[in-house]
């Protein structure tokens, strides 16, 4: 049985940081591309960052600077580290990894708000 696990999720003022862990059982992270997604209330899921399996790794221009995507092979974990987080931020966060078959974790909530 697949499952991803996020977890880090929580309020912070803007300009403040969190990062974000999503731990896999079931698959190995590595033969995937694994990635971040965000949904904010109202809106469509996005993609935020992604890692494929060689590494290499995009971000959408909203985060460029501030996310990085990074991946323990060795704990089979995937991590988002944000920085200089902002109000628009806020959403529920989603890890992925997809390579024919898409699994998503369960979704860990961020609200960046004074």
């Amino acid at each position: 049985q697949v499952r991803l696990v996020e977890s880090g999720g929580g309020l912070v003022h803007p300009g403040g940081s969190l990062r974000l862990s999503c731990a896999a059982s079931g698959i190995i992270f590595s033969d995937y591309v694994s990635g971040w997604y965000r949904q904010a209330p109202g809106k469509q899921r996005e993609l935020v960052t992604s890692m494929s399996r060689s590494g290499s790794t995009y971000s959408a221009d909203s985060v460029k600077g501030r996310f990085t995507i990074a991946r323990d092979n060795a704990k089979n974990t995937m991590y988002l580290q944000m920085n200089n987080l902002k109000p628009e931020d806020t959403a529920v966060y989603y890890c992925n990894a997809n390579w024919g078959t898409n699994y998503w974790g369960q979704g860990t909530q961020v609200t960046v708000s004074s």
